[in-house]
Order: C-alpha cells, then sequence, then structure tokens
C-alpha cells in the first residue's frame, strides 16, 4: 500500500503559477493524501485558486517569509509518513512523486529531491542539490548548465533544496523545523547543514523531474531578496561555524562574502547587500548556535562538490575567484 504523503506549498500571490502546479499535482501517478497551501498574504486570486483545486487553504494576514509558511504547512500534516515541499513557480511531471518514492520507500534516507530544469528554457538546468562553501555561500549545482548525462547520475546528497524535495515526516522531529530567523533564502541551507550534523543524508533522483520559474515572486535580485541574502549568509556563519570561526574559517568567509556583494554591486542591490550585512551582523550574537564536531569535514565535502562540478562544466568566475583566494586557508 503506498506511503501517506503531503504536499505543503508556500505561496505568496503569481496565482496563475499556483493554477499550473495544482495543476501538475492532480496528474501525480502516485497517489496524494493531502495538498496545503498556506498563503503568505497573498493580494490576488491564489486562494480561491487552491479552494477550488481541492487543496487545504491556511490564510496568513500577512507576508510572513518561506519559513513561517511552511512551518505552519508542517503542523497540519500530522499523520503521514512524507511531506513534499514545493515553490508556487514549479510544475511537475507526472510521475515526480512516484520517481522519487520508488527510491525513498525502499531505503532509509531521510529526503530527496529531483532534477530541477529551467521552466523558461527546459534544455538548462535550474538546479539539483545544494552545496555550501566555507564562506558560507551556497550554490544550487547546476544552476544555469546545460542538461547533459553528468545531471543524469543519482547520488546521495547533503542539501536538498526546499524548491521541490520530500521528506521523511519524522525528520522535522528529529532536527526541528525551518529556523523562522531566517525568513526566506538561505533556510534550507541551514536545515541541511543540521540534518547533516545528525548524520541524516538524501537522494539526488535525477529521473524526478521538475521545471522552476525561479524568484518568481520577487525576482532574483529584488532589492529585498539581496538583503535578505546578504543577512542570512551571515547567520549561517553565526548558527553553525565554531567559536575559533574567525581563525579557521574567517579569510573564507571574507572573499565568499564579499565576492557575493561586488555581484550585487553589478546589479545595482549594493546598497541592499550593506543593509543585510548590517542586519546580520547586529543579529550575529543572538544567532550563536550549539557548534557540531562533524561541521568542518561537512564543509570540506560540500565545497569539494562544488569544486568538482565547476571543474566538470565550466567555472563560473565567482568559484574561480573563490577557489583562487582561498585555496591556502586553514580547514
Amino acid at each position: 500500500m503506498p506511503a501517506r504523503v503531503a504536499i505543503v506549498i508556500p505561496t505568496c500571490n503569481r496565482a496563475g503559477l499556483l493554477g499550473q502546479l495544482l495543476a501538475t499535482l492532480a496528474r501525480q501517478t502516485y497517489p496524494i493524501d493531502r495538498v496545503i497551501v498556506v498563503d503568505n498574504g497573498s493580494t490576488d486570486d491564489s486562494r480561491a485558486i487552491a479552494t477550488r483545486a481541492g487543496a487545504q487553504l491556511i490564510p496568513l494576514a500577512v507576508n510572513a517569509g518561506f519559513a513561517v509558511a511552511v512551518n505552519r504547512g508542517l503542523e497540519e500534516a500530522a499523520g503521514v509518513e512524507w511531506i513534499g515541499i514545493l515553490n508556487n513557480d514549479v510544475t511537475l511531471a507526472p510521475d515526480w512523486l512516484a520517481q522519487i518514492m520508488a527510491k525513498l520507500e525502499p531505503g532509509d534516507s531521510w529526503f530527496a529531491t529531483g532534477k530541477l530544469l529551467d521552466a523558461r528554457a527546459p534544455e538548462r538546468m535550474e538546479g539539483s542539490f545544494d552545496a555550501v562553501c566555507r564562506g558560507g555561500c551556497a550554490w544550487r549545482c547546476g544552476h544555469g548548465r546545460l542538461d547533459s548525462p553528468l545531471w543524469n547520475q543519482p547520488r546521495t546528497i547533503q542539501l536538498a533544496p526546499f524548491t521541490a524535495a520530500v521528506f521523511r515526516a519524522g525528520l522535522f522531529q528529529r532536527v526541528g523545523h525551518l529556523d523562522e530567523r531566517f525568513e526566506s533564502y538561505l533556510e534550507d541551507v541551514d536545515f541541511g547543514l543540521r540534518c547533516a550534523e545528525a548524520g541524516l543524508g538524501g537522494l539526488y533522483v535525477p529521473d524526478a523531474i521538475a521545471y522552476h520559474q525561479g524568484s518568481a515572486t520577487l525576482g532574483q535580485w529584488h532589492p529585498d531578496t539581496v538583503r535578505k541574502i546578504a543577512r542570512n549568509q551571515l547567520l549561517l556563519v553565526a548558527k553553525h561555524y565554531p567559536p575559533n570561526w574567525i581563525l579557521h574559517y574567517g579569510w573564507a568567509v571574507f572573499i565568499a562574502q564579499t565576492l557575493w556583494g561586488f555581484i550585487a554591486l553589478r546589479h545595482g542591490t549594493l546598497p541592499s547587500y550593506i543593509a543585510g550585512k548590517v542586519q546580520g551582523l547586529q543579529q550575529f550574537r543572538a544567532t550563536r548556535g550549539k557548534h557540531s564536531a562533524s561541521l568542518p569535514a561537512i564543509l570540506e565535502h560540500s565545497e569539494q562538490e562544488i569544486r568538482e562540478i565547476q571543474h566538470l562544466t565550466g567555472f563560473d568566475l565567482y568559484w574561480r575567484l573563490y577557489f583562487a583566494l582561498t585555496r591556502f586557508t586553514l580547514t
């Protein structure tokens, strides 16, 4: 008998995209126990579309952020064995869930994600799994690359993007829900690091195909997006890195996050980047967490994934500079 799966969709406006996603969920070949739409204060027809599609609607008065919306959905998903989390700008191949469950159910992995193709240019990858460098900056592996046999290889992973992924319900009891201090952006990287620190890994299932618009709600370089990412890069360091992090990781953090600031400058959002760093520094002490002895190995493995994939597919300028400038830093 199929396992019970609930789907949680945090959303804010973009009713048309939500309708497309709900339509592809209705066509899934694997049965879905229920669909939960958590609406972050939409001002369009998102709530009506969710209701007409038969989804359970949780209306929030304001946009409280991605993490809050996901957590409210998790609370409502009690009683199922698996929980899928999907962005509102995703559409799914009919067998997306079936492909993931075929790999998850027989094994002991805790989560899985599939291949994300660019909805605007399906020959290109929008991403796969996530990786994070010692400098506290993350990469959606494969982003912008042409789809190729490289991305058809199943593998174990540490970090699953909450763009389109399935998790054991019990995982959230083991490591907790999303950290709402992150609001939106990198909250899934924080969650993945907590999973890795607890020794709980996942799978990349390339036969599970989804199509992603990417940053459809605000836009990739919207000032608010840049501010939150810049802040949350520092919060990742604050929460996970050891007390002596400056000695072992300070140069890598400086280089990674400064280089990201130059990208923000190129996109005309440097003031938002600076505002985010100021907020991150203000919240740094309050966000400090308990250091895990396994973190160095986790970061080394994740950074090596970035290096290897960049080498195989061609280095982005950002990563070429990062690796050149941090080559001799301590670990």
